[in-house]
Protein backbone atom coordinates (compact mmCIF):
# COMPACT_ATOMS: atom_id res chain seq x y z
CA UNK A 1 0.00 0.00 0.00
CA UNK A 2 2.71 2.35 1.02
CA UNK A 3 4.48 1.72 -2.17
CA UNK A 4 1.39 3.10 -4.65
CA UNK A 5 1.14 5.82 -2.81
CA UNK A 6 4.96 6.48 -3.15
CA UNK A 7 4.18 6.12 -6.43
CA UNK A 8 1.23 8.57 -7.01
CA UNK A 9 3.22 10.94 -4.99
CA UNK A 10 6.31 10.43 -7.90
CA UNK A 11 3.88 10.77 -9.99
CA UNK A 12 2.42 14.31 -8.75
CA UNK A 13 5.96 15.79 -8.60
CA UNK A 14 7.10 14.49 -11.61
CA UNK A 15 3.68 16.66 -13.09
CA UNK A 16 4.21 19.64 -10.95
CA UNK A 17 8.09 19.83 -11.47
CA UNK A 18 7.30 18.90 -15.64
CA UNK A 19 5.24 21.98 -15.96
CA UNK A 20 7.88 24.40 -13.75
CA UNK A 21 10.42 23.40 -15.52
CA UNK A 22 8.74 24.01 -19.14
CA UNK A 23 7.92 27.59 -18.12
CA UNK A 24 11.49 27.50 -16.98
CA UNK A 25 12.83 26.87 -20.00
CA UNK A 26 10.42 29.26 -22.14
CA UNK A 27 13.06 31.75 -20.11
CA UNK A 28 16.17 30.52 -20.23
CA UNK A 29 16.50 27.90 -22.89
CA UNK A 30 16.24 24.12 -22.23
CA UNK A 31 19.17 22.89 -21.94
CA UNK A 32 20.01 25.81 -19.31
CA UNK A 33 16.99 24.72 -17.27
CA UNK A 34 18.34 21.39 -17.59
CA UNK A 35 21.55 22.25 -15.86
CA UNK A 36 19.82 24.17 -13.58
CA UNK A 37 17.58 21.35 -11.95
CA UNK A 38 19.64 18.74 -12.00
CA UNK A 39 22.49 20.93 -10.51
CA UNK A 40 19.82 21.89 -7.52
CA UNK A 41 19.17 18.47 -6.91
CA UNK A 42 22.37 17.38 -7.14
CA UNK A 43 23.21 19.90 -4.03
CA UNK A 44 19.92 18.66 -2.33
CA UNK A 45 20.63 15.40 -2.83
CA UNK A 46 24.22 15.95 -1.06
CA UNK A 47 22.60 17.91 1.90
CA UNK A 48 19.73 15.14 2.15
CA UNK A 49 22.94 11.98 1.81
CA UNK A 50 25.07 13.94 4.32
CA UNK A 51 21.97 14.30 6.85
CA UNK A 52 20.30 10.80 5.97
CA UNK A 53 22.64 8.84 4.36
CA UNK A 54 23.93 5.28 5.35
CA UNK A 55 27.40 6.43 4.28
CA UNK A 56 28.18 3.99 2.14
CA UNK A 57 29.72 5.68 -0.95
CA UNK A 58 32.85 3.72 -0.67
CA UNK A 59 29.87 0.70 -1.92
CA UNK A 60 30.34 2.09 -5.38
CA UNK A 61 32.95 0.11 -6.25
CA UNK A 62 31.18 -3.12 -6.03
CA UNK A 63 28.68 -1.58 -8.12
CA UNK A 64 28.27 -2.23 -12.23
CA UNK A 65 29.22 0.62 -13.31
CA UNK A 66 26.42 0.29 -16.25
CA UNK A 67 23.70 1.17 -13.81
CA UNK A 68 26.03 4.59 -13.11
CA UNK A 69 24.59 6.09 -16.26
CA UNK A 70 20.93 6.78 -14.19
CA UNK A 71 22.56 10.20 -13.72
CA UNK A 72 22.32 10.48 -17.61
CA UNK A 73 19.07 9.54 -18.21
CA UNK A 74 18.05 11.65 -15.60
CA UNK A 75 19.41 14.86 -17.73
CA UNK A 76 17.27 13.20 -21.01
CA UNK A 77 14.16 12.52 -18.34
CA UNK A 78 14.14 16.30 -17.87
CA UNK A 79 14.89 17.87 -21.36
CA UNK A 80 12.29 15.36 -23.01
CA UNK A 81 9.27 16.31 -20.27
CA UNK A 82 9.91 19.98 -21.09
CA UNK A 83 9.91 19.30 -24.63
CA UNK A 84 7.42 17.22 -25.02
CA UNK A 85 5.00 19.26 -22.15
CA UNK A 86 5.76 22.47 -24.97
CA UNK A 87 4.11 20.33 -27.44
CA UNK A 88 1.42 18.90 -26.47
CA UNK A 89 0.39 20.42 -22.50
CA UNK A 90 0.88 18.50 -19.10
CA UNK A 91 -2.33 16.39 -19.70
CA UNK A 92 -1.57 14.71 -22.57
CA UNK A 93 2.37 14.54 -22.31
CA UNK A 94 2.14 12.92 -18.97
CA UNK A 95 -0.58 10.27 -20.51
CA UNK A 96 2.15 9.46 -23.13
CA UNK A 97 5.00 9.28 -20.22
CA UNK A 98 2.60 6.87 -18.03
CA UNK A 99 2.49 4.53 -21.13
CA UNK A 100 5.55 4.79 -22.16
CA UNK A 101 6.94 3.96 -18.45
CA UNK A 102 4.80 1.36 -17.91
CA UNK A 103 5.55 -0.25 -21.35
CA UNK A 104 9.37 -0.61 -20.56
CA UNK A 105 8.72 -1.49 -16.90
CA UNK A 106 6.69 -4.01 -18.45
CA UNK A 107 9.73 -5.29 -20.28
CA UNK A 108 12.32 -4.74 -17.46
CA UNK A 109 9.99 -6.82 -15.39
CA UNK A 110 8.77 -10.05 -17.72
CA UNK A 111 12.22 -10.48 -18.94
CA UNK A 112 14.76 -9.66 -15.40
CA UNK A 113 16.40 -6.77 -16.88
CA UNK A 114 19.16 -4.77 -14.53
CA UNK A 115 18.29 -7.33 -12.01
CA UNK A 116 14.27 -7.06 -11.49
CA UNK A 117 12.48 -9.77 -10.50
CA UNK A 118 10.60 -11.50 -13.20
CA UNK A 119 7.08 -11.06 -13.16
CA UNK A 120 4.74 -12.66 -16.42
CA UNK A 121 3.69 -10.35 -18.66
CA UNK A 122 -0.04 -11.85 -19.34
CA UNK A 123 -2.65 -10.71 -21.38
CA UNK A 124 -4.36 -8.60 -19.00
CA UNK A 125 -1.36 -6.48 -19.39
CA UNK A 126 -1.60 -6.16 -22.75
CA UNK A 127 -5.30 -5.55 -22.35
CA UNK A 128 -4.54 -2.80 -19.53
CA UNK A 129 -1.50 -1.21 -21.73
CA UNK A 130 -4.10 -1.12 -24.94
CA UNK A 131 -6.75 0.15 -22.62
CA UNK A 132 -4.38 2.77 -21.64
CA UNK A 133 -3.33 3.60 -25.29
CA UNK A 134 -6.98 3.87 -26.22
CA UNK A 135 -7.61 6.23 -23.42
CA UNK A 136 -4.76 8.98 -24.44
CA UNK A 137 -6.34 9.31 -28.18
CA UNK A 138 -9.81 10.00 -26.74
CA UNK A 139 -8.52 12.25 -24.55
CA UNK A 140 -6.30 14.37 -27.29
CA UNK A 141 -9.18 13.87 -29.70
Amino acid sequence: MMGLLFGAIAGALMSVQGAMNTRLGEKIGLWETTALVQGIGFLLSVVVAWIWGKGDVGGIASVNKFYLLGGVLGVGITFFVMLSMKNLGAAVSVSAILISQVLIAAILDAFGFLGMKKVPFGWNKYVGLLVMIGGLILFQW
